[in-house]
């Protein structure tokens, strides 16, 4: 499986609660240039599996719109995802040829250093509205191989 993950475009900063945050415009005008690119380079997953956080669930609705595919929320993937819950989880979707998720950091750049075997994170900068694209064999540790990292500034 081909496993894209997606952190969501810029948000407020300040809201009555972090879960509320919501896009602002240049956020917009980044998750629409993701999936533009994405449609551009015809990548269309099977599904787009976001966390419900409203600054997620925004960018990953836009990715969504400009590519007709397929979203569903997953409470798994809101802020404080552990990898191995992540790795449990998508297991489930193994059968798949291609998935993204929309999430959050350090969540991200956590999954990315597991899945393709580093000890840690602290060399992973995941920024907002970036595009990341691991190979995954099989849902396990180590097991990912990075094809493709790139800020939204280069889409």
């Amino acid at each position: 499986m081909r496993l894209y993950l997606l952190r969501h475009a810029e948000a407020e900063p300040y809201q009555v609660d972090d879960f509320s945050r919501s896009l602002t415009e240049k956020g917009i005008a980044q998750a629409k240039r993701v999936g533009e690119f994405l449609a551009s380079h015809k990548i269309l997953p099977d599904l787009i599996l976001s966390s419900p956080v409203t600054r997620a669930r925004e960018t990953a609705e836009i990715v969504s719109g400009k590519l007709g595919c397929e979203l569903t929320l997953a409470p798994w993937i809101a802020c404080g995802m552990h990898p191995e819950v992540a790795l449990g989880e998508l297991a489930a979707f193994a059968r798949l040829d291609s998935l993204i998720i929309v999430g959050h950091e350090p969540d991200l750049s956590a999954l990315i250093a597991h899945l393709i075997g580093l000890e840690n994170s602290l060399a992973i900068n995941v920024t907002k509205a970036s595009l990341t694209a691991i190979d995954l064999s099989r849902c396990a540790p180590g097991r990912g191989v990075l094809k493709l990292f790139l800020p939204v500034k280069l889409l």
